[in-house]
């Protein structure tokens, strides 16, 4: 009997502003704005790993119709994803990512697919050091194209065509992945990915008083990223928060409270003096439009909490 491999972590991309020159040489993706998840399938039994080696398979169990679409032990690599009018909607899953057993009428509510596009261990084979198009192919194979299970079509260059259609379509961007890349586990390889709009994951680190009709709750989140210092300050967020948001954050950072400050290097005395500190133990994601010369988020939106991923994951994405 095959026995799979107990932890594969997936492979990441690494960020650029534009397309190579050399887009024939590489396979195009859409990027789907959901969770990363490698999915084990076997003997009847599924596990769905973050990228934080966290067992996520409780939180979405119609993903456990996955366990009867295939006749033999897989992995596979993939994103959660949940949809409103065919889109994703990263808002949406957030009702679904920390809950970990979550009731029929949210299930229902907010139903998720989980989209295939790699293959990494089939029956007692390895895939990691086959080339994409191969894995790929092994893929098609599998034949998943049921829901709650997708495998999303991929092209063979065109990639300035494939990142309009991600425009037209709203999604987040494209992944490219060379015709000929291994799949190295837990690293940022070759595979690169060109985004529409610029997302960070941001450590949160306290919260100031909001005013008027925030008076009683949280204005804005104190945020960091790490860096070769340790933890560096890069501005605050107070919008993108819906009032349940604010509900939940306060009870979540109430239990987290500390004395003084958690950053490496001293942050502007205006934040200082009007901050509640706590411990950097929460991990969430904005939206942003570009750095600022002195390492700052400009314009920063809300987009919520990050439960797959640990604050020492955290650090600024940088272009290539």
């Amino acid at each position: 009997m095959s026995e799979l491999p107990r932890l594969i972590k997936p492979m990441m991309a690494t960020l650029r502003h534009d397309l190579p020159a050399d887009d024939d040489a590489y396979a195009w993706e859409l990027k789907w704005d959901g969770v990363r998840a490698v999915a084990y399938v076997e003997d009847g039994g599924l596990r769905l790993m973050s990228r934080n080696d966290r067992d996520m398979s409780r939180s979405y169990p119609e993903l456990g119709a996955l366990t009867g679409m295939v006749d033999e032990p897989v992995v596979l690599d993939g994103e959660i994803v949940a949809l409103t009018d065919g889109r994703p909607d990263f808002g949406l899953l957030q009702s679904r990512m920390h809950v970990q057993r979550p009731t029929d009428l949210l299930v229902a509510s907010a139903p998720v697919r989980y989209y295939v596009f790699d293959l990494l261990h089939r029956a007692d084979r390895s895939l990691l050091e086959e080339p994409y198009t191969a894995r790929r192919e092994a893929l098609e194979e599998l034949d998943l194209d049921g829901d709650p299970v997708r495998t999303p079509p991929w092209w063979r260059g065109g990639g300035e065509a494939v990142l309009a259609a991600s425009v037209e379509q709203g999604l987040e961007g494209v992944v490219g992945k060379p015709l000929t890349s291994r799949y190295v586990p837990g690293r940022r390889g070759p595979w690169i990915k060109v985004k529409n709009v610029r997302h960070q994951e941001v450590v949160v680190t306290g919260w100031t008083r909001g005013e008027g009709r925030r008076a009683d709750m949280i204005g804005s989140l104190i945020l960091g990223v790490n860096d070769e210092h340790g933890l560096r300050y890069v501005g605050n967020v107070g919008t993108g928060f819906t009032q349940a948001t604010l509900r939940d954050l306060a009870a979540m950072l109430g239990r987290l409270r500390r004395d003084g400050s958690p950053f490496a290097i001293p942050v502007p005395a205006a934040v200082a003096r009007t901050a509640q500190w706590v411990e950097p133990e929460v991990v969430g994601e904005v939206a942003f439009t570009e750095w600022t010369g002195d390492g700052l988020l400009r314009h920063p939106s809300w987009r919520g909490l990050r439960p797959d991923k640990r604050p020492e994951q955290v650090h600024v994405e940088e272009p290539q």
